[in-house]
Parts: C-alpha cells; structure tokens; sequence
C-alpha cells in the first residue's frame, strides 16, 4: 500500500481518469510508482519451462526441481518477510512462496505493490509446505503486467457449518458479455472451448481420411443461397455493388463437384438475418459436405458413425446429457418421414393435402399462420410446434415434399417427395442432408417457383442463381450434402443448454 505523500506525488504525475473507482485509481498510482522506481510494468517476454500442472503431476518429494512458470495472481497473502500467492497459468494453479531474504529487497518491495490479477514470472524450486500443498520457492519474481481493473474474486464464508461462496462471478449475460473475465474467474469454462476444439479437429481428421479436400468458399455473395433464411447485406465500395454475407457454403460447394472433385468439406462461418436465443445466433458455424455418387441413405450411415465416434473422442463414452435428456448416440438411430412423424404425434394424416386443407389442419391444431406462407412451411410449422420437440434420442427425419426442400433430388418411389433427412435430437435439429438435385431443367423450375413465393411475401425464399445453374448445366454427378451445425453439436457432446455456452462471444443487446 502506498504511504499517502506517495500518494499525492502519483496523483500529480498521472491525473484521475473522472470514470475511474476507488480500487482503479490505486492501481494505477502502483503503476506509475512502479515506474518511478525503475520497474516496467509491461516487459516484452518471459522464459517458461513448466504449466502449474507440469509441476504437480511430476512432483517428487525428493527433488527441489528448478522450474520457470508464469501466470495471472489469483490469491495473494501478503506477510511481513514471507508471503504466499497462487499463480494460474492456462492449465491450472500453483502455490508460490516468496521469502524476502532469498529474492531481495527491491524484489519484494515490488511485490507489496502487486495486486490480484497481476501477471507475474517466477523462477524457483518446487517443494511441498507442511500442510501438503505443491508449491514453488521464488528465487526470482518479475512483474509481467501491471492490471489497472480488478478482476471479480468469488470469496468463501462459513455460514452454520458450510461453505458459502459470494461474490462470484456468475450472473449469465455479464459472463457473456465480458467472457475474458469468465475464463479467468471461471476456469471450468474452459473445458467446453477445449472439446468444442477437439470436436472439430475430430471431425476434420475423420473427412480427410476419406480423402476428401477441404476447402474455403466466400463469404461476401452478389447472390446468397442454399437455404432458407434472410441474409445481412453489405456494400463494396470499389465495384459500387450490393453484396451478402453467405447463409450457407452449398452452391460453391456443389460448383466443385461439377468440377470433378469427389468429396469436398468446409469449416466456416455463415451468417443469417434472424432472431437470438438459446439455440440461435445469427453468426453461427457450420461444417458442409458434399461427396459425389453417394445418396441420403448413405450419409445417414455416415451420420451415425460420425457423431458416435466424436462422442467418444471426447468423451469416452457414446451417453450425453442434453438439455436434461440423457442421449444415446450409438447406432443405429430411428428412421421417420416426416409426414408419418406428423401423423404418429398429432394424429392429423396431412399427406396429399391442399394448402387450404393444410391451413385448416394448422387452426384446428391451434397454430396461427402468417396467411402469406405456402404449403411447405404449414407443414414446417406443423412439425416444429407438434412434433420435433418431442424427438429427443436422435431421429432421422426423412422425404420431405418437395416444396420444402428445392436444392433436393426426387425421391426414387415416391412422387413429391424428395431425398432429404434432418438429424433431430433432443428435440433440436442438429444436421440436414439431401440428394442432392443435378438435373438443370427441374432446378430452374425449383428456384423459379421460390421466386414466386418471394413475390407473394415469403423473404426467406430462395434467389435464382443463375451461375449456379449454368455450373450444374455442365453436368454434376449424383452426390449427397451434408450440413452440421457445429455449435449444436458442441451443445450436444459437451452437455451444455445454450448456444451462448459454446461460443466465446455470442451476440447480444447492447449494453
């Protein structure tokens, strides 16, 4: 602590910011103390030769092994010439213990101007303390970065015998908001970013043992496509053009198979005009791919072994809990078209209906109708209200009517339908696939007939995408797409209940 005439003499030198608190203004009187006195606040580097970890899972009670760690001051017992703190580094906490006489004086002098949430280096011994804590003797101590904000700190009380944690850090959205803070109070968060990574390395090891190529497709479109969503637009200055942020990687993606690659995937980012919650952010990823001479039926199989042997890549274990549910991902899953779905969970058989039926099918269920959506989005709202959240193990959903799916093959037996299939599990879609439609003619006639419905109101409608066609006019083999939301997949395999948990900075209202 700083004696008030130094007190005064910093206050000169570095003027109060009118914003600042009580705690950030000492802070900030320490820093420029400390560089009165010689001490940069912000060295360059540091030489580190072992994590927290490291040290106490090869800790020997025989050995004072000479280590070198560096990490963030989370507790901090300050004594007269001996004094402890703990250190946390990216894998965990250690104890440190600094004795003036062994680090010196003008050393230990800056350690009484340290704080917690500082970020120190230390060079020393490991030995153990006689309450059997793993420790490190400091030789040497050097101040890496001075914090000028202090970080929340959870504190412990005893309260009729038992622990009680306050001041924690824990309320939702400013967790989110301030997620740099989150991992530093909250080391456990960690842990979902951690198999959030691993499942797509996973998943990216998986596709290109196949031998199928990744690749990267754009984000800024002069037309979007390949789903059904509203897109952010933006403008290029240079060429004076409107441009898109991409809704999905498919009509590029399927460009290349024209192209003559067999099998081609993409990790990326897609962006849609929509509403924020729980399992939607209109930045989201996604994993697309597409491989030649293959159809729905196959990618279900391949479905099934993909998300099983993520699972247990991760996990160890092909059992998940899911929004409360516990999840059975071994295969094989339940097939179900969806008009049979439908039919099983409302007991309305709705196959061969007109629009007007289907409208009076949704009333009589209950649901109000936007009256400017057609037939294939009653159906849409029909399953999504009635039926998808009570399919919790995961389900392939199958042949959906052709309106709902325009970039999908028709079905082989069935007349209007098509070859399509959503993975639903815990009652939220997880993936969605199709064979995938290559003759041009029936294409156009698709895209022109979701022009259509734009005109009558629909803005999610589809574009026609007149390079697109041209590509497929040159002839696309048969081929199967594939679709994976990866923040839902992350959910699903790390447990987690919120979109906002597996994304380290989700979108939400300003502040």
């Amino acid at each position: 602590m700083l004696k008030d005439n130094e007190k005064n003499q910093n206050t000169s030198e570095q003027p109060a910011q009118p914003s600042l608190n009580d705690q950030m203004q000492r802070r900030l009187e320490e820093r420029q103390h400390l560089i009165n006195g010689g001490v940069n606040p912000y060295p360059c580097h540091f030489d580190v030769s072992h994590s927290s970890h490291d040290i106490i899972i090869h800790f020997q009670d025989d050995i004072q092994e000479p280590v070198s760690v560096a990490g963030r001051i989370m507790t901090i017992r300050k004594m007269g010439k001996a004094s402890f703190f703990h250190l946390q580094d990216s894998k965990g906490r250690i104890q440190i213990y600094l004795k003036k006489d062994d680090v010196g004086d003008a050393t230990y002098d800056t350690f009484r101007l340290l704080d917690i949430g500082d970020i120190v280096g230390v060079k020393g011994y490991t030995f153990k303390t006689r309450t059997g804590e793993i420790s490190v003797h400091a030789e040497k101590l050097e101040l890496l970065t001075k914090s000028l904000r202090p970080i929340p700190v959870a504190k412990e009380k005893e309260v009729d015998g038992e622990k009680v944690i306050f001041d924690a850090f824990s309320d939702k959205e400013l967790r989110y908001r301030q997620r740099y803070v989150d991992l530093i109070v909250n080391p456990e968060v960690k842990e979902t970013f951690i198999k959030r990574s691993a499942i797509v390395s996973f998943m990216r090891q998986f596709f290109t043992e196949q031998g199928w190529l990744e690749v990267e497709t754009p984000i800024l479109q002069p037309i979007y496509g390949g789903a059904a969503a509203r897109p952010f637009t933006t403008h290029h200055n240079a060429l004076d053009m409107q441009l898109y942020l991409r809704i999905a990687n498919e009509l590029y993606l399927k460009r290349l198979i024209v192209s003559g690659f067999d099998g081609v995937f993409e990790f990326g980012k897609d962006f849609r005009n929509e509403g924020i919650d729980r399992f939607h952010n209109p930045e989201f990823t996604q994993v697309e791919l597409y491989v030649a001479y293959k159809d729905y039926n196959w990618m279900m199989k391949l479905v099934e072994e993909l998300l099983y042997q993520t699972a247990l890549e991760v996990n160890q274990c092909d059992v998940t809990v899911f929004l409360g549910n516990d999840i059975n991902l071994k295969p094989p899953f339940r097939r179900l078209s969806i008009l049979d779905a439908i039919a099983e969970y409302t007991g309305k058989d709705i196959r061969g209906k007109s629009e007007e039926e289907l409208r009076y099918t949704a009333k009589d269920l209950g649901l109000t109708l936007d009256p400017k959506i057609s037939s294939g989005k009653i159906i849409d709202e029909i399953f999504g209200e009635f039926v998808e959240p009570k399919l919790i193990q995961p389900t392939f959903i199958t042949d959906y009517p052709t309106e709902m799916s325009p970039l999908a093959k028709e079905h082989a037996t069935q007349p209007g339908i098509v070859e399509r299939f959503e993975l639903i599990v815990g009652g939220k879609e997880v993936c969605n696939s199709f064979s995938e439609l290559n003759d041009p003619v029936i294409q156009r006639e698709r895209l022109e007939s979701q022009a259509r419905l734009r005109q009558r109101g629909d803005e999610e409608a589809m574009i026609v995408d007149e390079d697109f066609l041209r590509a497929i006019e040159y002839g696309m083999p048969p081929c199967a797409g594939l679709g994976i939301g990866i923040d839902r997949l992350v959910m699903l395999i790390a447990g987690q209940d919120s979109i906002r948990d597996v994304i380290f900075f989700p979108h939400l209202k300003p502040e």
